[in-house]
């Protein structure tokens, strides 16, 4: 008996099965602790939550002129005023910040969605997107930075803290900071060291000593602290300028054309020059969506916004185990001038500098080193000390640490001019004449740069 057509029922070919639906994903293999598995895929990014706010109203903010433009970021920062500040730029950086801009005639917004940067000027109408994230910022308070008036270092802290300090008076505070420390404190950082130095090195002043330039974690040497305010923003001043600050006072504009900045770095390679002056200007580029950043010479078409960055450098000795020894003088303060003016200037990136230099240490690790005498001309191979305390983040190391040390610091004497810059033009008559005009400090290396000092010390000059 024949089945009549259309009665639903579907036969298959023994030879090819049915195709999969396409919502079932093929499994794929996954490799753990060298084992293999068959697993399913795994779920792509679910979408982001985005939470709108009110159109924009068109009206002054308080406590602004009328006539004042309201960009994004103030707008934004004025309806979220108990979140962080911080989460707020990170979100705009990352570029998840939305807009949706008001017709023409006012009454309904498009339906056209774009990005919106900080400095852009809001139109009446328009509406902005913005993730929920940034709202869940406020609620983790234990990734927050640590204020200084509720942290209390231990005793072991705090003497470790007062051994780094390498000088002391009333407007200063200048420190050694040792690598792998980081400077200044931010959303997932707890022990920095503003945080604890204000807390631990404020001796007999009611605040803490706060910082005047900053210092990358993996680098080391001086860092300078000013204890009040008006020694912190004098010399914050100074440090942006390098020693070009314009002042109605002529003794302490005289002063600091002396101040000068000196870092010593190990290198891979040598430099063609034996001394000479880099003037590139840097920018900066975000990689990975604007999770990371990174600093890169600016391009000479001038298209894209960028930063003036001099620094003058100096060649210590010859080449040893395929790296120099150079003297560093930044004459502009620029996140990673000395890093990126190595690596992209000079070709010579900094030993332990992978961020900028990961490619140069891959194919230096992998070249068998021989070396020149320089006396003789005679080939010969660095001796290696036995033990892994000797090579530990030294230039012997399989890993080795950054190789990057603010070595000497001259300033002015802030303790001795600032009665002068804070007071009357007449305040010059009373500055102490016994005090110098100049303060110069100099900081030991630490003991990964001491091993490779060691090393390669007999053929310095």
């Amino acid at each position: 008996m024949r089945k009549a057509v259309g009665s639903g029922v579907r036969n298959y070919s023994r030879v090819q099965p049915p195709r999969p639906l396409k919502s079932a994903a093929e499994p794929v293999i996954r490799v753990s602790n060298n084992v293999a598995r068959l697993s399913q895929q795994k779920e792509g990014p679910k979408p982001r939550q985005l939470m709108s706010l009110p159109p924009f109203p068109d009206l002054p903010l308080p406590g602004r002129k009328p006539s004042d433009h309201v960009t994004a970021i103030s707008w934004i920062k004025y309806y979220f005023f108990k979140f962080s500040g911080v989460a707020i730029h990170s979100h705009f950086n990352k570029g998840l910040v939305q807009v949706v801009p008001a017709r023409p005639d006012g009454v309904s917004p498009e339906k056209k969605v774009r990005k919106i940067s900080p400095n852009d000027v809001m139109e009446a109408g328009a509406r902005v997107f913005i993730p929920v994230s940034v709202a869940e910022s406020r609620v983790s308070k234990r990734f927050d930075c640590i204020p200084s008036a509720t942290l209390y270092p231990n005793a072991d802290e705090i003497r470790y803290l007062q051994r780094l300090v390498l000088f002391r008076d009333s407007a200063i505070i200048v420190l050694n900071k040792p690598p792998k420390l980081p400077v200044k404190g931010n959303l997932p950082v707890h022990n920095s060291m503003d945080a604890l130095a204000a807390a631990a090195l404020s001796y007999d002043y009611e605040e803490g000593p706060q910082m005047v330039h900053r210092l990358d974690k993996e680098s080391s040497g001086i860092i300078l602290m000013g204890r009040t305010k008006d020694s912190t923003s004098h010399l914050q001043m100074l440090f942006r300028d390098m020693g070009k600050s314009q002042s109605r006072v002529k003794v302490w504009s005289d002063a600091c054309r002396g101040m000068s900045q000196k870092y010593w770095a190990l290198v891979i390679g040598a430099p063609k020059e034996k001394e000479g002056l880099i003037d590139a200007p840097l920018t900066k580029v975000l990689l990975d969506e604007g999770k990371t950043e990174r600093v890169i010479l600016a391009h000479i078409s001038g298209l894209e916004l960028s930063q003036k960055a001099v620094t003058e450098y100096r060649v210590l000795g010859p080449t040893i185990n395929g790296c120099s020894w150079i003297e560093l003088r930044p004459l502009t303060c620029r996140k990673h001038q000395l890093r990126v003016h190595c690596a992209e200037a000079l070709g010579t990136p900094i030993v332990g500098d992978y961020k900028y230099g990961w490619f140069v240490h891959k194919r230096w690790k992998q070249t068998r080193q021989v070396d020149v005498e320089p006396i003789s001309g005679k080939p010969y191979k660095l001796r290696r000390p036995e033990g892994i305390e000797f090579q530990k983040g030294s230039v012997l190391s399989k890993v080795p640490l950054l190789h990057l040390h603010c070595r000497e610091l001259v300033l002015p004497n802030i303790a001795k001019f600032l009665p002068a810059l804070d007071g009357p033009l007449s305040g010059h008559a009373e500055l102490e004449s016994f005090k110098p005009d100049h303060l110069r400090f100099v900081a030991s290396m630490p003991s990964h740069m001491k091993i490779s000092w060691n090393l390669m010390s007999s053929y310095l000059v």
